[in-house]
């Protein structure tokens, strides 16, 4: 693909064509070698859409919950692009829940566009293509991006490092849910979502929640932002409104207290550390191809030095690599 290229299929998906929105999160997704180029691209485009992170146990109703707030999100003439991160498959590492299946209603709405993306093996539930995913819907001008995570407990607070707001996903009769979740998850939410709110021991779990943040609340000192806890029933579309209405208040005051703009700023470190991460990973790979590791490792069990001044020693060679 040439550098034309590029820029055409970057011109396609600002046009809203959904061909090339998916040939360009492939390319994302394959770490292609056109990917510098791809960033280069959009990146002058990017950052005005607002990101929100679906988090929560699974079986709270994340994939029923994100398919009605698009449909609530469109009704105020918003576009919406998603990203359903689903776990791996063993097999092909492709997507294995396949959230746009259960997104149909949304299928032939030109104002959505929804990718599933595999996590490959990320604890975090977030695939590592899924930072450079976003760039390419917000380029490509939706007003708001939801990313859907799988809900694999304490390690979920990844979506967090995504997100210019979280909504934390809980439902009633799960027993010890909250319980489970107080270890991570609750520490991010910036609203509180209580689905399937027409079960019994509804009260008791907003009653659970309510404590906890007042117990938060305790340990910071200056503006702090108190997340609210909206009750929905997300296949019936109900409570929809007021969690839309929460989203927008969180985004008005992070706006009024500097907050979007830190948030937004650690976003893009934790993007550039990851690329440089990554480059390290690849030229460390070179390395163990060749035989200055082992030759260091020798040194290290004759005992002619130490890990600490052989790692040293290599980190300078993957310089001199550059």
């Amino acid at each position: 693909m040439s550098p034309a290229e590029v820029d055409d299929l970057v011109q396609r998906a600002r046009g809203g064509q959904a061909r090339a929105l998916g040939r360009l999160i492939s390319l994302v997704e394959g770490a292609s070698p056109r990917l510098r180029e791809v960033a280069a691209a959009l990146t002058p485009h990017a950052g005005h859409a607002r990101v929100i992170g679906l988090t929560g146990p699974p079986g709270v109703g994340k994939s029923t919950s994100t398919s009605a707030l698009v449909t609530a999100l469109r009704a105020q003439g918003r576009t919406v692009g998603v990203l359903a991160v689903d776990p791996s498959s063993p097999f092909s590492g492709g997507a294995l829940l396949g959230d746009r299946v259960r997104m149909q209603d949304h299928a032939l709405d030109p104002g959505v566009f929804i990718r599933s993306m595999a996590t490959r093996g990320h604890l975090g539930g977030l695939a590592w293509a899924t930072p450079q995913a976003l760039r390419v819907l917000d380029a490509a001008g939706f007003d708001d991006i939801l990313v859907e995570t799988v809900g694999v407990g304490q390690s979920e607070v990844d979506v967090i490092s995504l997100a210019d707001t979280t909504l934390v996903l809980l439902a009633p009769g799960m027993g010890d849910g909250i319980q489970a979740a107080k270890a991570g998850i609750l520490e991010v939410a910036d609203v509180f979502v209580v689905n399937k709110a027409d079960r019994e021991g509804t009260d008791q779990t907003v009653r659970e929640l309510k404590h906890m943040i007042s117990l938060g609340r305790r340990e910071k000192e200056g503006p702090s932002w108190r997340p609210p806890i909206v009750r929905t029933v997300a296949s019936q579309a109900e409570g929809m409104p007021e969690l839309v209405a929460a989203i927008d208040e969180h985004h008005v005051w992070m706006g009024e207290h500097g907050e979007l703009s830190d948030r937004r700023r650690r976003r893009a470190a934790s993007e550039v550390e990851a690329i440089a991460v990554e480059e390290l990973r690849g030229r460390l790979g070179d390395v163990r191809g060749g035989t200055a590791l082992l030759d260091l490792a020798d040194r290290v069990l004759a005992g002619e030095t130490d890990p600490y001044t052989a790692a040293d020693e290599l980190v300078a060679g993957l310089r001199g690599r550059r």
